[in-house]
C-alpha cells in the first residue's frame, strides 16, 4: 500500500504514488553521475619533454600516466591488455626535428658512429611527422614503430632492440584487428592484411630473439633468460615452428630457475601445442 493511499478522500488521488525522498534521490544520482565522469584515453595521456640523442632537439611526446591504466590480461607471447587505452602505442618516441626514432627503453643509448649513420641515412631524407590527434591511433603508432624499426637497422642495433620492435609491432597489429569496426570496407581483407603482417613480424622477433639469446647477456629488453627462453617458444609456436617451440617449451619446464607461475604459463603453451601438433 502507498504512503499516500488515502489521499484520494481530499480529492488528490493523482499525488498516491509519489516518493517521499524522490528529489533526494535524484540528487545524490546526479551528484554520483558528476562525481564519476567517464574517462577517456585522451584523459590518461601527457605530454613530456625528451631531448634527442642524435641532433639535441628538445621535443614533446604523449605518454601514458602510470598508474592510471589497469592491467587486464596478457597474451601467451606477454602482449599485455589494460583498460581503457592500449599503452603499446604510445611506446615509441620520435624526434621531429631529425627522424631518429626507438621504443623509449632504447632511445637515449646512442654511439657517435650509430648518430652519424642516422644523420646520415635517416635525417637527410626525413621530410617530418604527420600530425597525430589528441591520441594515437593504430595506424599513427605502427608508423611511428616502423619507423623505429628503420632506425634500428640503420644504426646497426642489437638483436634484441630489432626483435622487440618487431614484437610491439606485431601487437600493435594484432590490437588493431582486435578493435577494427565490423563496417569497415573489405574488412575481411584488412583483417588478412594484419594477421599476415603481424606473423611476419612474429617471425623476425623470433630470428632476432634466436640471435641475441646466444650473443647478449640478460636481462634483455627487461626480461630474464626463463622469460625470454619462454617468449621464443611461443613466437615459435605462432608461426609454425613446432618443433622449434617444443624444445624451448621443455627449457622452461625443466628449469630449476623457473618459477611455478612461468611453469604454469609454459604448460598452457604445451598443451596448445599438442593440439595444433595433432597429438
Amino acid at each position: 500500500m502507498s504512503l499516500f493511499s488515502g489521499l484520494d478522500q481530499f480529492g488528490l488521488g493523482k499525488l498516491e504514488k509519489m516518493d517521499v525522498f524522490e528529489e533526494e534521490h535524484k540528487k545524490e544520482e546526479g551528484e554520483t553521475a558528476a562525481a564519476e565522469p567517464k574517462v577517456t584515453e585522451e584523459d590518461l595521456l601527457f605530454d613530456k619533454s625528451f631531448v634527442c640523442p642524435v641532433c639535441d632537439e628538445e621535443f614533446h611526446s604523449k605518454m601514458v600516466r602510470t598508474g592510471k591504466v589497469k592491467l587486464l590480461s596478457a597474451d601467451t607471447d606477454l602482449r599485455p591488455k589494460y583498460q581503457l587505452v592500449d599503452s603499446l602505442k604510445y611506446d615509441v618516441l620520435v624526434c621531429p626535428k631529425c627522424g631518429y626514432a626507438a621504443l623509449s627503453r632504447f632511445f637515449k643509448f646512442m654511439m657517435p658512429a650509430q648518430a652519424k649513420m642516422i644523420r646520415e641515412n635517416i635525417s637527410k631524407n626525413f621530410s617530418g611527422l604527420s600530425s597525430a590527434g589528441n591520441i594515437y591511433t593504430y595506424d599513427d603508432a605502427i608508423a611511428r614503430h616502423q619507423l623505429a624499426l628503420a632506425n634500428t637497422v640503420v644504426k646497426k642495433a642489437k638483436p634484441s632492440e630489432k626483435a622487440y620492435t618487431c614484437l610491439k609491432m606485431a601487437w600493435l597489429c594484432r590490437g588493431k584487428a582486435e578493435t577494427l569496426p565490423k563496417d569497415t570496407p573489405d574488412y575481411d581483407k584488412v583483417i588478412a592484411d594484419l594477421k599476415k603482417e603481424e606473423t611476419e613480424l612474429l617471425s623476425n622477433a623470433y630470428d632476432g630473439f634466436m640471435a641475441a639469446f646466444s650473443k647478449e647477456s640478460f636481462p634483455m629488453c627487461g626480461m630474464d633468460e626463463i622469460t625470454v627462453t619462454y617468449l621464443i617458444a611461443d613466437l615459435a609456436r605462432r608461426v609454425g615452428k613446432y618443433e622449434e617451440s617444443s624444445r624451448w617449451i621443455s627449457r622452461v619446464l625443466t628449469s630449476r630457475a623457473a618459477n611455478e607461475r612461468i611453469k604454469n604459463k609454459a604448460r598452457d603453451i604445451k598443451e596448445m601445442l599438442n593440439k595444433e601438433m595433432g597429438k
